[in-house]
């Protein structure tokens, strides 16, 4: 893809009129600084997603309080309180205990935190994610039932990084049938989160009504060692 030098206003403008009003767009700021997420913010950008909690936790408190903000990174228990305050919607629960300490920390907040289950449908191994079996079986436990402080209302998935068109539908589309065949049985399930930058229209394509978006908002990413 050649290199466009626009603004993000441009780039948010460019994304939500090629997507279907039923997609929710999650701007990926992670890394980037207040006043590029302050410049997506003016263009009517509301949700972000971050994926350390304590830099989202500072990003909190010195942006709009109207910003919904999203965990989309891989989850550490231990600092789930730093967000349990604020955060709307948590992608990457991979783990029964996890939401056990959601529920701990939302509790104290007085707060139910929506989360979403991580389905491991890439082939690589460093992806993280539970099996649609290991899904099943949390969504059943006698444990959930008993957690007051969260909701789980759906799924999320990160495919393959690959430019194979055919795996990442194949990846895709897995998803959205099982998400499709829990969504009969649990109703609170609404939101399937799949797609980012470089597959995001194949991903909606293949059922994703949620897409976290960063490059193509922000530009390149600069990661700090």
């Amino acid at each position: 893809m050649s290199f466009k030098l626009t603004t993000i206003k441009e780039n948010i403008e460019e994304i939500t009129a090629s997507i279907p009003n039923d997609v929710t767009l999650v701007a990926v700021s992670k890394t980037k600084p207040i006043k590029d997420i302050l410049e997506a913010y003016n263009a009517g950008q509301r949700i972000f997603g971050e994926n350390k909690i304590q830099e989202m936790a500072a990003k909190y408190e010195e942006l709009p309080k109207d910003i919904q903000w999203h965990m989309i990174g891989h989850l550490q228990r231990n600092k789930v309180k730093y967000m349990a305050h604020f955060v709307d919607l948590i992608h990457g629960v991979d783990s029964l205990k996890t939401l056990q300490e959601i529920n701990k920390q939302a509790s104290k907040h007085n707060r139910v935190i929506k989360c979403l289950l991580q389905a491991k449908i890439a082939a690589e191994d460093s992806k993280f994610g539970l099996s649609f079996t290991h899904i099943e079986e949390v969504l059943a436990s006698s444990e959930i039932k008993e957690f007051k402080n969260i909701q789980v209302v759906g799924l999320m998935g990160m495919a393959t990084f690959t430019d194979n068109q055919q795996q990442l539908k194949k990846e895709f589309s897995s998803l959205k049938t099982f998400f499709d065949t829990l969504a009969t049985q649990y109703t609170t399930l609404k939101i399937l989160s799949m797609g980012m930058s470089g597959d995001y229209q194949l991903a909606i394509k293949n059922g994703s009504n949620m897409i976290r978006v960063g490059s193509s908002i922000f530009g390149a990413r600069n990661y700090i060692a």
